[in-house]
C-alpha cells in the first residue's frame, strides 16, 4: 500500500497550535488534535484567519483529541464551522473535561451569549466518543481499508493518551501503525501514571517541548518549591504561581498539599500548617472537582494518601476564589497587607486571566515573588517576565508597562512534559521502534538537540532510523474551499 500522508497544520515548528493529518487515501483522512496557536506561534497581523480550518473536512474519519489543552483542542469551534460532522474521540476522563475547556474558549474568543454557547456544547458532547485506554476501536472496516486507534495513557495530564493508528490495505494485506505521541508527561508526576511506549511503531510523530534537557527529580523540584516558597514569604509577600487550569493546578495542590501535611509550626521559616493556599480561578476549581470525580484514574501513591485519610486536592488550608468581585477585593487586600499566602491563577503563561491583575498589582512591590513552575513559550508575557525580571526589567501587561521589582523565581523541573531523556526513553523502550520520527511540538533549538541524540542512540544500536523536524503545511489555495 501507499503510505498514509503526515502533514501538520500547526504544533510542528513551535510548541501551540497542534493539529496533525494522517491522510490514508484521497476520501480518507484522520485528525489528531486542532489547536490554538499563542505566543509567537501567533501572526499579529492574521490572528483571527490563523486560527480558521484551512485544510479539508469532508474526508475526515475521525477527529483524535489526545488531550484538552488548549494548544490541542481550541480550533474546535473553528472545526465545526468548517463543515466538520464527524465524531470526536477521546478518553473517558477528557470527556469530562473538554466540554468545561471549550465553554471557556467560547466565552473568551468567541461570545459571552450563553444560549449559543449551550447550543455549541450541546453539538460538541453529541459528538464525544469516550473510549477506554488499551481497547482497540474500529473506524473502518470494508474492502478497502481496516483502520483501527488505540488510547494509551501520556502521563501529561488526567485525561492525556498518545494514539496508535493501525491503518491495512485489504486487497494487498500491507500495513502500518503510526503513533502520535500528543504531549508526553514526565515520570512520577503527581496523581498520573507514567507513560508506557507502544509495543511498536512503524512511524512516530513525537513532541519535543524538552528535546534540549532534563528536568531534576521529583524530590528536588519538591525541595525547590518549598525552598522557594520559604524564601519568598520571608519578605512578607505574595507568592504568584501563574499556572494552567487542568493539570498544572491539581499537580502543585497535590505538592502542596504534602506540605502542609509534614509542615510543623513554629520550626520552619513558613508557617506551613497555617499557610493559605488560594486558587484564583473559577475554570480551575471546576477542574478539581472533576478531578476529585476521576479518583478511579489516579496513581497508586494518591491512593495510598486517599486511603491515609487526607484530601490532596480538597484540604483545610486550600481557598478558592470564586466570583470576580471576590477576585478583585482579594488582589487588592494581599497587595496592601503582604499576608503571606501563595496564589494560584491562570493563565500558566500570563497572556490573560486573573493572574495578570496580581501581577499588575505586585510586579512593582519587592516584597512579592512570581514563581513560575511550567514551560514559557516565545512571545508570552510569561517568557518577558521570566527572561528580563531577574535584571529589574519590565513587562507589557494589557498595554502597559510594568516594572519588575518582585523576586522571579523558576522551578524547571515541575514541567508536565517529558525531557530529553524521557523523550528518548519513549522511543528505545519500544520492541519494534518506528524507522521514521517526525519531531513536532518544539523550538527549533529543542528540536535539533533531539534529533542529534536520537540519531546518536540510533548510530550507536546500529538501527535505520530517520530523524526529521516536521513543518507546517501551508495548504494550496484549492484545500481552503472547505473554510466554513
Amino acid at each position: 500500500m501507499d503510505h498514509a500522508i503526515i502533514t501538520h497544520h500547526g504544533g510542528a515548528d513551535g510548541v501551540t497550535g497542534s493539529c496533525h493529518r494522517l491522510q490514508i487515501a484521497t476520501d480518507r483522512a484522520l485528525l489528531v488534535d486542532c489547536g490554538l496557536f499563542q505566543g509567537e506561534d501567533t501572526i499579529e497581523d492574521d490572528h483571527l484567519e490563523q486560527h480558521h480550518v484551512d485544510f479539508p473536512v469532508a474526508d475526515l474519519l475521525a477527529l483524535i483529541v489526545t488531550h484538552v489543552h488548549i494548544d490541542h483542542i481550541g480550533r474546535l469551534p473553528y472545526l465545526l464551522a468548517a463543515g466538520y460532522q464527524g465524531p470526536i474521540l477521546c478518553s473517558v476522563p477528557s470527556a469530562r473535561l473538554l466540554p468545561l475547556v471549550i465553554e471557556d474558549a467560547l466565552k473568551i474568543g468567541f461570545t459571552r451569549d450563553e444560549r449559543m454557547i449551550q447550543r455549541f456544547l450541546a453539538e460538541v458532547e453529541q459528538r464525544l466518543v469516550p473510549l477506554d485506554y488499551r481497547d482497540w476501536h474500529t473506524l473502518v472496516d470494508d474492502d478497502r481499508h481496516r483502520v483501527r486507534i488505540r488510547l494509551q495513557r501520556a502521563g501529561h495530564i488526567l485525561g492525556s493518551a498518545y494514539v496508535e493508528v493501525d491503518v491495512q490495505d485489504v486487497a494487498s494485506g500491507a500495513g502500518e501503525r503510526i503513533v502520535f505521541s500528543g504531549d508526553l508527561g514526565a515520570p512520577h508526576a503527581p496523581l498520573l501514571t507514567a507513560p508506557n511506549p507502544p509495543h511498536r511503531a512503524d512511524r512516530l510523530v513525537l513532541e519535543s517541548t524538552y528535546g534540549d534537557r532534563n528536568h531534576e527529580g521529583r524530590h528536588d523540584r519538591r525541595k525547590r518549591l518549598k525552598a522557594a516558597i520559604d524564601r519568598a514569604l520571608e519578605n512578607r509577600g505574595t507568592v504568584i504561581i501563574p499556572a494552567f487550569s487542568i493539570g498544572r493546578t491539581q499537580e502543585l495542590l497535590y505538592e502542596l498539599e504534602g506540605l502542609v501535611h509534614s509542615g510543623t509550626p513554629g520550626t520552619d521559616s513558613t508557617d506551613w500548617p497555617n499557610l493559605e493556599i488560594i486558587v484564583d480561578s473559577p475554570l480551575a476549581a471546576r477542574f478539581t472537582r472533576v478531578y476529585r470525580d476521576l479518583k478511579p484514574y489516579w496513581d497508586a501513591e494518591a491512593h495510598k494518601r486517599l486511603r491515609a485519610g487526607r484530601h490532596p486536592l480538597d484540604f483545610d488550608n486550600l481557598y478558592t476564589v470564586d466570583d470576580h468581585d471576590e477576585h478583585l477585593q482579594t488582589v487588592d487586600y494581599l497587595a496592601r497587607t503582604g499576608r503571606p499566602a501563595v496564589v494560584i491563577a491562570a493563565s500558566g503563561m500570563a497572556a490573560g486571566g486573573r493572574v495578570v491583575n496580581y501581577l499588575k498589582r505586585m510586579l512593582g512591590d519587592e516584597r512579592h515573588c512570581v514563581l513560575f513552575v511550567g514551560y514559557q513559550a516565545a512571545g508570552t508575557p510569561g517568557r518577558a517576565i521570566q527572561q528580563y525580571g531577574p535584571g529589574g526589567g519590565w513587562v507589557e501587561l494589557d498595554g502597559e508597562r510594568h516594572t519588575i521589582r518582585a523576586r522571579v523565581d523558576t522551578i524547571r523541573g515541575y514541567s508536565a512534559h517529558a525531557d530529553q531523556a524521557g523523550l528518548l526513553r519513549f522511543v528505545r523502550r519500544m520492541r519494534r521502534p518506528p524507522h521514521t520520527i517526525h519531531l513536532v511540538h518544539g523550538e527549533a533549538h529543542a528540536q535539533r538537540a533531539l534529533k542529534a541524540r536520537i540519531e546518536a542512540w540510533a548510530a550507536e544500536a546500529g538501527r535505520q532510523l530517520t530523524v526529521r523536524i516536521a513543518e507546517s503545511r501551508t495548504p494550496p489555495a484549492e484545500a481552503r474551499s472547505d473554510r466554513g
